[in-house]
């Protein structure tokens, strides 16, 4: 079937791609195999003068590219320039960085002398997801290729053009066109792939379901899998916060992408005490926010990237209702079948909805009461998910203890929970397994391979 581009606020097809065929695909498979041989053997110092002029490029096209998930997944234009910057700053940081993080490791054994290599794998195919059509890509493509592994993309069949654009400026940047290829394929391809041994490894970023599905395939062939899902994110705000700034970012973090978000805030957790003013202040926040044309440069948020996806949530949240949950500001879709989805809050959100236990992937708040801090860690860790979280307390010690027992993979104290190039990303439970960013993310897909040199391996040589 063909792969369209699909306005989600026009309602209207923009482009029709023909799906490669699986000759094309595995001939573009062979090419990154044999491409995989000859960057691996580039100097660090190449490969960076690569992620560099990608950077550069990047900041160069961000308009247009901003127009293009504009149009694609309906992302506010002026959120689109952000997340392309992003990307650069991402390509610069491991430019300047992975040879360091890289670095033979010295390790103290009974060795003349031992240390860790870390050495590319080859093929990584990449199963990335439409929300954000850039930045999910760019933090796997510039620590894998820094690494001196090649990348196959296989995006989300709604953003092909976004896909097309990315591997555009990787090739005008000078690297290869082999060692970065956007495939347009369905996804009953991708099992043929991690069949092939020439793919060593897989990275995902995307529903609960698709992950489970990857890395069951994955796991039959022995490929590495690195697998980024989803979160119902714990913002926990307790008596003694700063209840008007915490209700101010915690709009902010439920909004970003439209509400699209893995990591945005979804289970808005608040002590008893402070309950009905945080729900005052989000409400104003949140009506504040401007709806729009995403290419608009006053919107602030624009439709959810499908109709479908609106009429899911929609379902979602009417269940969740008929099952005990208050509504504290009526948004929502204005009629099935359209894509534009205005904020909501619900409250009195108990075990046995579907708002408790599952992700609400777009603008509908959750506000659940805590008694005190520990029904607070309680509540949150009461959850299949475990990505990012958020607590706001001006007692920062208590603060860090309550981090420190929270069941997630990043936890901010008083600030917005984000993605940056220098820590960490990625969750535990079914918000998967393994790191991106930082240098633990380029390490995901090397080869860490012990070199053990025996004392008398100089001497033995000379006596030869």
């Amino acid at each position: 079937m063909p792969i369209e581009s699909f306005n989600p606020h026009t309602g209207r097809v923009l482009r029709r791609f023909p799906a490669f065929n699986w000759s094309k695909t595995e001939r573009i498979l062979g090419q990154a195999h044999r491409a995989a041989a000859q960057w691996r053997a580039t100097p660090f110092a190449h490969r960076a003068g690569v992620l560099r002029q990608a950077a550069a490029l990047l900041r160069e096209r961000q308009d247009e590219l901003a127009r293009l998930m504009a149009l694609e997944m309906g992302k506010p234009i002026t959120d689109g320039r952000a997340e392309v910057l992003k990307c650069a700053t991402c390509c610069e940081y491991y430019a300047e960085h992975a040879e360091g993080f890289l670095a033979d490791e010295v390790i103290k054994t009974d060795a003349q002398r031992s240390f860790i290599s870390h050495q590319p794998l080859g093929v990584v195919l990449a199963v990335m997801p439409w929300n954000f059509p850039l930045w999910q890509v760019v933090r796997f493509a510039a620590p894998a290729l820094m690494a001196g592994n090649v990348g196959l993309l296989k995006h989300a069949s709604n953003v092909p053009q976004c896909a097309l654009a990315l591997e555009q400026v990787f090739h005008d940047a000078g690297l290869p066109p082999a060692c970065f290829r956007t495939l347009l394929i369905n996804t009953d391809q991708v099992e043929k792939l991690l069949a092939d041994d020439r793919v060593r490894a897989v990275t995902l970023t995307g529903s609960e379901g698709a992950g489970a599905s990857v890395a069951a395939l994955a796991g039959a062939h022995i490929k590495k899998t690195v697998l980024e899902l989803g979160g119902s994110d714990p913002f926990i705000v307790l008596a003694d916060a700063d209840v008007a700034l915490a209700a101010k970012t915690a709009a902010q973090s439920r909004m970003i992408n439209s509400g699209q978000s893995c990591i945005a805030a979804k289970r808005f957790i608040v002590e008893k005490p402070v309950l009905k003013e945080f729900i005052g202040h989000l409400k104003t926040h949140l009506l504040a926010f401007r709806p729009g044309d995403p290419l608009d440069e006053a919107t602030q948020y624009g439709p959810l990237a499908r109709p479908d996806l609106a009429d899911e949530l929609t379902q979602q949240v009417e269940d969740s209702v008929a099952q005990g949950a208050k509504v504290e500001l009526f948004g929502g879709q204005a009629k099935p079948g359209t894509a534009l989805f205005r904020p909501m809050i619900l409250s009195n959100i108990k075990p046995g909805q579907r708002a408790y236990a599952e992700e609400l992937f777009g603008p509908v708040a959750l506000v659940l009461e805590a008694k005190n801090a520990a029904d607070a860690v309680r509540l949150a860790n009461d959850s299949r998910f475990g990505l990012g979280a958020a607590v706001w307390t001006q007692d920062v010690e208590k603060g860090e203890a309550m981090a420190r027992a929270l069941e997630n993979g990043a936890v901010f104290i008083n600030g917005l929970t984000k993605s940056m190039p220098e820590l960490p990303f990625g969750g535990v439970k079914k918000s998967g397994y393994g790191r991106e960013l930082s240098y633990l993310g380029i390490r995901e897909f090397v080869n860490q391979k012990s070199i053990w040199i025996g004392k008398d391996a100089a001497q033995g040589a000379k006596t030869e």
